[in-house]
């Protein structure tokens, strides 16, 4: 299989950029795109020189027309999951934007219906790609750091009202979740994975203190046990004076201390191991990125090692389970939070819809 694949993108809003210039720069054959509005389309076509390919307002329609090999899920997280079931009905292999889906029943029926189809299914955890990550990762992965003992995520960002009127489905328990789910996921799933995937316990805050016109929260605060020993420290906010702070990662072991920040954890701000294998300042100088936005330059690099797991009928880097794992943490601080007790892990079923009108008073 050649990785001219035949792809389709369903949804041309604000992250579909990234995805159309990954499938070009992979050598994709863009087939369709696809979106419910027609001047989005419009203005990813005339951006991205494809007046020529086909455009549809129905995926449906869509799938049937043009049989892509290949499909990227990019409209508002609610409709993720049905969207992503019917492409692997139709034999298609996925990639679903972030969060993989809404509910723990969707993801769970995405990955079965996936092993049955003989489908690959990618999720959009395109931060595990920067370089800095991927060194820290060669670092975790080679046990430099020894025990972990604890690790932080800090998201400090800004998101106003025109953000939010952009897109009505924003905020809303239905199509989104609030900050933790929508801006905070990437970095909740760096730490989760850095960390030892594996979670106990789960103790939280979330609170609406600034976006009175959303339904779900703009602060979210926890504290996280994993079963290996360590902790994780969880801050995520849309509520930061006047724009966007930083994404920052910590992780802390018994012989190692690392600071990924900027944009997106783009940079590599501390690295200090004990056993002295590489220079500090050559790596921070070495991966260290500046993507124009935070999304960074994750999409490219994601879509190469799908074709690549597609072409040698292996598993993505970044699985379905692997964005099950990110939802079910977000889902179980918002259970912590709202149930006002510590949750344990593995939840059962458990979705956004669960925690509809929670701050409406």
């Amino acid at each position: 299989m050649s990785s001219n694949l035949r792809y389709a993108l369903i949804g041309c809003g604000r992250i579909s950029p990234n995805h159309i210039a990954a499938a070009k720069t992979n050598h994709l054959e863009i087939a369709a795109l696809c979106d419910i509005d027609a001047n989005a389309m419009a203005d990813k076509a005339e951006k991205f020189d494809l007046q020529h390919v086909q455009q549809f307002s129905d995926y449906r329609e869509m799938l049937e027309t043009i049989k892509p090999e290949l499909v990227a899920i990019c409209t508002e997280s609610g409709k993720h999951a049905a969207i992503a079931l019917d492409c692997i009905r139709a034999g298609c292999h996925v990639i679903i934007e972030k969060p993989i889906a809404l509910s723990l029943e969707d993801v769970d029926a995405i990955i079965s219906l996936a092993k049955e189809k003989q489908v690959k299914v990618c999720a959009c955890h395109q931060n595990r790609f920067n370089k800095s990550i991927q060194k820290i990762r060669e670092a975790k992965d080679d046990h430099r750091f020894g025990r972990m003992y604890h690790g932080a995520a800090h998201i400090r960002w800004n998101r106003g009202k025109q953000y939010y009127d952009a897109a009505p489905w924003r905020g809303t328990w239905e199509q989104d979740g609030g900050a933790l789910m929508n801006q905070c996921i990437h970095n909740i799933d760096l730490l989760r994975w850095m960390m030892g995937n594996e979670v106990i316990e789960v103790t939280a805050y979330t609170d609406r203190l600034n976006h009175d016109y959303i339904q779900a929260e703009d602060l979210g605060l926890a504290l996280v046990r994993f079963q290996n020993g360590a902790y994780g420290l969880i801050e995520g906010t849309t509520n930061i004076f006047p724009k966007n702070l930083e994404e920052t990662l910590y992780l802390f072991g018994e012989n190692g201390t690392v600071k990924a920040g900027g944009h997106s954890v783009n940079i590599i701000e501390e690295w200090l191991f004990a056993d002295g294998l590489d220079d500090p300042d050559q790596v921070k100088e070495t991966y260290h990125e500046n993507p124009p936005n935070v999304y960074g330059f994750g999409h490219t690099p994601l879509y190469a090692d799908v074709l690549n797991a597609i072409v040698h009928d292996r598993d993505p880097y970044v699985t379905a389970e692997d964005g099950r794992r990110a939802l079910e943490l977000v889902l179980a601080i918002y259970k912590s939070a709202a149930e006002g007790r510590p949750v344990r892990l593995p939840l059962d079923n458990c979705s956004t819809m669960d925690f509809a009108g929670r701050f409406d008073s």
